[in-house]
C-alpha cells in the first residue's frame, strides 16, 4: 500500500467518522442526560446517568404510544416490502423478457415514476374514494406505489444477467409461465431481493412526511411522529426526544450494519448487462 492510498484511507476514516460516529454519540451522550443537562444542548460526558429512568418514561408516554408506533410502522414495512417483491420482480420479468410495442411505454412511466415528485392533495382524494384514508392498508399502498419505480429498475437490470436459457429449459420440460417465475427465476433473485428489502425497509421504517400526511390520527401514529411527543412551542424535553431518537434509530442501524455488504452487491450485480 502506497503512502498516498494510505492517507486517502485514512482521511476517508476520518470523514466517516465525524459523519456517522459523532451525531450518534451527541445522541446518545443527550440521551442519558437529566432535563436541565440536556436543555444546554452541549456535547459533553453526564453528571449523571439517567438511562433506565428516561428509556422507561419514553416507553411509557402517552399511554406507551411508542410500542403502537412500532407495530404500525413493522407492519406497514413488512407488507409494503413484501408488495414490492413480488409486483417489482413480475414486472421487471416482463420488461425484460416479454419484448413488444408497450414496454417503451411501460418503461417511460416506471421513469416518470422516478422522475415526478408525488402530488399529496390529489393522492389524499383518490384514498378518501376508497375508504383509504387514514387507514393502514392506504399506508401500505402509498409505499408500494412511491417505491415500486425503483424495483422494477433493479429487478430488470438484475434479471438481464440470467441466461434465458433457464428460461427455455423450463417451457421445454412443460413448465407455465407461472412456473417458470416462481419457480426458476424469483429463487435466482435473492441478491437483489435482499438488496431492496434492506433499503426500503430502512426508508419505509424511517419515513416521516408520508404517514404525516395521509395517516393522521393517534391510533395510526409511526414511530418517526412519536418525536412529537416531547416538542411543543412553549417546551421541549431534549433528554427524552433524543432517547425517542436512539430507540428509532437502533433498529434499521442494526439492519444496515448486518447487510450493508448485501446491497452492494445486488445494486452492482445488475451493472454489467443493463
Amino acid at each position: 500500500m502506497t503512502r498516498r492510498q494510505r492517507n486517502s484511507g485514512l482521511i476517508a476514516m476520518a470523514v466517516a467518522f465525524v459523519i456517522f460516529i459523532l451525531p450518534f454519540a451527541f445522541t446518545f451522550l443527550m440521551a442519558v442526560k437529566t432535563k436541565k443537562e440536556a436543555a444546554l444542548m452541549l456535547f459533553s460526558w453526564p453528571t449523571e446517568w439517567h438511562f433506565w429512568d428516561n428509556f422507561t418514561e419514553v416507553i411509557q408516554a402517552r399511554n406507551y404510544m411508542l410500542l403502537l408506533a412500532y407495530f404500525n410502522s413493522t407492519v406497514i414495512t413488512v407488507a409494503a416490502v413484501s408488495g414490492l417483491i413480488v409486483m417489482g420482480a413480475m414486472v421487471g420479468y416482463v420488461l425484460q423478457r416479454r419484448p413488444s410495442g408497450w414496454n417503451k411505454v411501460i418503461y417511460a412511466g416506471v421513469l416518470m415514476g422516478l422522475i415526478v415528485p408525488p402530488a399529496v392533495v390529489p393522492t389524499i382524494w383518490v384514498l378518501q374514494g376508497l375508504g383509504l384514508f387514514k387507514s393502514l392498508t392506504g399506508m401500505v399502498l402509498i409505499q408500494i406505489a412511491y417505491g415500486l419505480a425503483f424495483s422494477v429498475l433493479l429487478y430488470r437490470s438484475f434479471i438481464a444477467t440470467i441466461p434465458r436459457d433457464l428460461d427455455e429449459a423450463a417451457i421445454i420440460d412443460g413448465a407455465k409461465p407461472w412456473a417458470i417465475f416462481f419457480k426458476v427465476i424469483l429463487p435466482l433473485l435473492k441478491p437483489v431481493t435482499v438488496t431492496l428489502i434492506t433499503v426500503q425497509s430502512i426508508a419505509i421504517f424511517n419515513d416521516f412526511t408520508n404517514p404525516l400526511y395521509y395517516l393522521p390520527g393517534k391510533e395510526n401514529v409511526t414511530v418517526q411522529l412519536t418525536l412529537f411527543n416531547f416538542q411543543s412551542q412553549f417546551q421541549s424535553q431534549f433528554n427524552l426526544l433524543f432517547m425517542n431518537i436512539l430507540l428509532v434509530t437502533i433498529p434499521p442501524l442494526i439492519v444496515f450494519v448486518f447487510f450493508n455488504r448485501q446491497i452492494v452487491a445486488g445494486m452492482t450485480a445488475g451493472a454489467v448487462k443493463g
